[in-house]
């Protein structure tokens, strides 16, 4: 059966399509010089499997300095974390001119696997600079997300409440995983908890780090519980 045409919801679905098509156009993924290679025991995936060519990153005395170019998870294979477990990183991010009405976040991922393959799967946690925090799931190319979109919490560090707004604003994200549950945590105030079954807990552990940024991350911490 045919449905009848309806002019208005072809006029909002036109202009969603529209918008979206113009956010990309306005934050495009940028080149980065120097981009390519990756330290040793260090794999990289990027979204949309695009070249790791605009994608940098080098090893520091304290952990790992991203610049991106496309949106990226970076991992090791020893990083894996099963049954109760906290991962933690302090997040330095810089700043950026990224677009600001497209601002992107970083943070961590756990329970990953097959993570260069077809069926990769992974939750991640990520913050914005504008103290905003999401936690989401991939599976292949889908998304969705946990938390029922960006929220604010003001136990993260934003941009807009940084003394000196010319500094990297540091903030440290923690995940603490149990049988039962999962609980998501920046500078130790708990901002969300979900069940462990409602997330992917086991597996792989590492960074994701969206479009266009520039962050440093600090050493990755895993405790088994």
């Amino acid at each position: 059966m045919l449905h009848a045409f309806r002019p208005a919801l072809y006029a909002t679905l036109l202009a969603s399509i529209t918008a979206a098509g113009l956010a990309a156009q306005a934050d495009p993924d940028r080149p980065v010089a120097g981009g390519g290679t990756l330290p040793p025991g260090w794999h990289a995936r990027t979204d949309g499997n695009r070249p790791l060519t605009n994608v940098k990153f080098d090893s520091m005395s304290v952990g790992h300095h991203v610049t991106l170019g496309p949106a990226a998870i970076f991992w090791r294979d020893a990083d894996n974390a099963t049954g109760s477990y906290t991962v933690e990183a302090k997040f330095w991010q810089f700043p950026s001119d990224t677009h600001r009405d497209h601002r992107e976040g970083y943070g961590l991922f756990i329970g990953g696997s097959a993570l260069a393959a077809a069926g990769q799967r992974y939750t991640y946690f990520l913050i914005r600079d504008d103290a905003m925090f999401l936690v989401k799931r991939r599976v292949g190319d889908s998304t969705w997300a946990v938390t029922s979109s960006w929220t604010a919490n003001d136990a993260i560090l934003s941009r807009a409440a940084s003394a000196d707004t010319t500094k990297p604003l540091e903030n440290t994200l923690t995940i603490r995983v149990t049988p039962t549950d999962a609980t998501f945590l920046v500078n130790g105030k708990m901002v969300y908890k979900a069940k462990a079954s409602d997330v992917d807990a086991s597996g792989i552990v590492g960074f994701r780090v969206n479009h266009n940024l520039n962050v440093h991350l600090g050493q990755l911490q895993i405790t088994k519980s």
